[in-house]
């Protein structure tokens, strides 16, 4: 009985909720397999959908993203053994950005509450604020640890209520990749969010300068880029967050947030 070739697998981008190939048709070889490299017009594109996408993500109830992360995270445990590798330190790794996805998901109608209230004023008006997200995201996800790395950034920014573009890993991309599928095949709307894969140096400019991307969070920790990623954002007045691995999910969250405060009169 003849062994059967096994089909190789064509790794795409992650856009709109589909699965695309580069529109320059390029690739970079790393670690054994053709990885699209991504262009101007993919970053546009992602961008495109994500802004598409964003009012209808926002609008759900809080309640709905929350069982929408447990689903991804539900998807992604399905998964785990797999990406992992079978070693101990991918399974922690897998592990650990399920139980954050886990996190995030109870964060998510928990935010009115801790950052929004009743403000105090000397004066005959009722003032609240309430959160809302910033809008679509930029997201430049960390080398390594490639999935975790990626789960940590991506979360707090979904958990609010933002869309995501995000540059995966250039060193380890194919893992990072692979979390389109896992998000394929859970509740995550088409255009929440979107994987590019590329050159940093081809991709940076053209997200991180876009018009229509609100805020960037920076996750690289490469101090070579800080220069060139703040002068982009200060272009269109875009928040920069660079989260430390342990930063705080509050700290997070609240930097791809925005308080909407607003007054009323009382008495007579």
């Amino acid at each position: 009985m003849s062994s059967r070739q096994a089909v190789a697998k064509t790794y795409k981008l992650y856009l709109g909720g589909a699965f695309v190939r580069s529109e320059s048709g390029r690739t970079d070889p790393i670690e054994g397999v053709n990885v699209p490299r991504g262009s101007r017009k993919d970053v546009r594109d992602a961008v495109k959908v994500a802004r598409a996408a964003q009012g209808g993500w926002a609008k759900r109830t809080a309640y709905n993203r929350g069982q929408v992360l447990y689903r991804l995270a539900e998807a992604l445990e399905s998964r785990s053994a797999e990406l992992s590798g079978a070693t101990k330190d991918g399974r922690a790794e897998l592990g650990a950005a399920v139980d954050l996805l886990v996190h995030y998901a109870g964060w998510t109608d928990k935010l009115a509450v801790v950052m929004g209230g009743i403000n105090p004023v000397a004066g005959p008006h009722l003032s609240f604020s309430t959160p809302e997200p910033t809008g679509v995201v930029a997201v430049l996800a960390p080398d390594e640890p490639d999935v975790l790395g990626l789960i940590r950034a991506v979360a707090p920014v979904l958990a609010a209520g933002n869309t995501a573009v995000v540059v995966v890993s250039r060193r380890s991309p194919l893992r990072s990749l692979d979390l389109g599928e896992v998000a394929g095949v859970s509740d995550v709307p088409g255009g929440v969010l979107n994987l590019l894969c590329g050159r940093m140096g081809e991709l940076l400019t053209p997200l991180c300068g876009h018009r229509d991307v609100n805020a960037i969070v920076d996750a690289t920790g490469d101090a070579s880029l800080a220069a060139k990623v703040d002068e982009l954002a200060s272009e269109t007045v875009k928040r920069v967050s660079r989260p430390a691995a342990d930063a705080d999910p509050l700290s997070r969250l609240e930097a791809v947030m925005e308080l909407k405060t607003a007054w009323h009169p009382v008495g007579t």
